[in-house]
């Protein structure tokens, strides 16, 4: 059996980047029991040459590009590309390619076993890092996946943002339909709601590769993160999420 997948692949201002994004998909080869069913690039009010480039490689890629004038953030872009995308599956993944497209096959088994949501992970002992972060920035990592943990009663998870996270059709529409995060608090916010809203969850190794240029600001980012993170439990607690369903099981590998 062949699974259709749709990549999306939130951009802003990723003029320098951009390009090896369509390198990777160019001369990507899909393992067999994958079909790529489209791409599509969201592109969150560049003001560099992003577009220009995004259009240049469109016909040529065939891609789908999304595209708006104002800067409304990274989990604003990722939820219109997250509920636009039509395949049995969809694989959110970040321009830059920190992990490679062909780490897209250690999902096939969870992919071919039905499962609702399928989440890239650079911290447990089966995952490999080529190029580290700072030491700072990993601590730093860390530590937030902790507060994380507790804050949103999501225990289980070793890396809530990693950009290699898989949705089956019926998952993404249920949980992106509610998501609100429009910063960088979405990647708990999906995690939390995917739980909450019982679907089934599994962590897989990837490989990955820190790349450099980040637009993440340590200090203020996490700040906001944080907040974001006692927003999500407050409009959870207020019924804000209109979730009726049982909490989900994890697996993990």
């Amino acid at each position: 059996m062949t699974h259709t997948v749709s990549l999306v692949i939130p951009v802003y201002n990723e003029a320098k980047r951009v390009g090896r994004a369509f390198n990777a998909l160019s001369s990507f080869h899909t393992p067999k029991g994958i079909k790529i069913d489209e791409v599509i690039f969201v592109n969150d009010g560049s003001t560099d040459q992003t577009l220009k480039l995004l259009k240049s490689f469109k016909s040529k890629y065939h891609l789908r590009v999304i595209t708006y004038k104002k800067n409304m953030g990274k989990g604003f872009a990722v939820r219109k590309g997250m509920l636009t995308s039509k395949a049995e599956y969809t694989l959110l993944m970040d321009a830059d390619i920190s992990t490679p497209l062909p780490q897209i096959e250690k999902f096939l088994p969870f992919m071919k076993a039905n499962l609702d949501v399928i989440i890239g992970t650079r911290k447990n002992g089966h995952s490999t890092v080529t190029i580290h972060q700072s030491w700072v920035r990993e601590n730093m990592g860390k530590v937030f996946t902790a507060i994380s943990r507790q804050i949103l009663g999501v225990k289980n998870i070793t890396d809530f943002t990693c950009g290699f996270k898989m949705f089956k059709r019926e998952a993404k529409q249920a949980i992106f339909s509610r998501a609100k995060i429009n910063r960088w608090g979405y990647d708990s916010e999906i995690i939390f709601l995917a739980r909450k809203l019982g679907f089934y969850m599994v962590e897989k190794a990837v490989i990955w590769a820190n790349q450099k240029n980040t637009k993440v600001s340590l200090i203020k980012d996490s700040i906001n993160s944080f907040r974001e993170l006692l927003e999500i439990r407050f409009r959870y607690f207020i019924g804000g999420y209109n979730i009726v369903y049982q909490e989900s099981d994890y697996n993990f590998s």
